[in-house]
């Protein structure tokens, strides 16, 4: 799927369905809000959330004090609803609206999160490019919630790709080390079960 297509889908998805409608909605986010306590950065460290949509965890980051939040999406709907929600408050994240595979941070970040956007990456081009980025704007951890090898292999009428822990963690050996790796079964709005492999690294 190329990028404007992919955009298009997106768009349509958060235009057209509300977060009861769609399987990655989490009231909160709590796997992801401990691996980012577990990196023992400050509430200044610098957090981006890759594939962010209009998810709850910056609500939790700015409830938790963290400073310096950005949130990307290649859908800007995604992100307008997450501001909306926020009110005033979205006025201290910075929100992107990008495909991840062009992105060109003009910063680092001391944690990069990631919860269900990278297995949605399905060619190698479009893997590689993605590491590449994480590889050169990543200062500290990284971390990343994907679909396991015992988790679905289709999301919102795409196709994914599955990983394990090893097969993870090979993809970003080169610049990053392991840290720790679980497995967890999310819980979808609609009573269906997703399972997850999350995974945190060190540069």
């Amino acid at each position: 799927m190329i990028s404007s297509d992919n955009k298009n889908h997106w768009e349509k998805v958060y235009e057209t369905k509300s977060p009861d409608q769609v399987s990655w909605t989490q009231k909160k986010p709590q796997t992801s809000l401990d691996f980012i306590r577990s990196s023992g950065l400050g509430k200044n460290a610098s957090i981006i959330d890759i594939g962010g949509g209009d998810s709850n965890l910056v609500d939790f980051l700015l409830e938790e004090g963290y400073e310096n939040i950005t949130v990307l999406d290649i859908s800007a709907k995604a992100l307008g609803k997450a501001q909306e929600r926020l009110g005033d408050s979205a006025n201290k994240v910075q929100w992107i609206v990008t495909d991840i595979t062009t992105y060109k941070p003009t910063e680092t970040y001391d944690i990069w999160h990631d919860r269900a956007a990278f297995h949605f990456l399905t060619t190698s081009e479009q893997v590689s490019k993605y590491i590449g980025i994480a590889e050169k704007h990543v200062n500290k951890f990284m971390i990343l919630g994907i679909f396991s090898k015992n988790g679905p292999t289709k999301c919102s009428g795409l196709d994914i790709q599955q990983y394990d822990e090893e097969s993870l963690s090979k993809k970003f050996e080169r610049s990053f080390k392991k840290v720790k790796c679980i497995t967890e079964d999310h819980t979808t709005p609609f009573g269906t079960v997703q399972n997850f492999v999350f995974c945190s690294f060190k540069k």
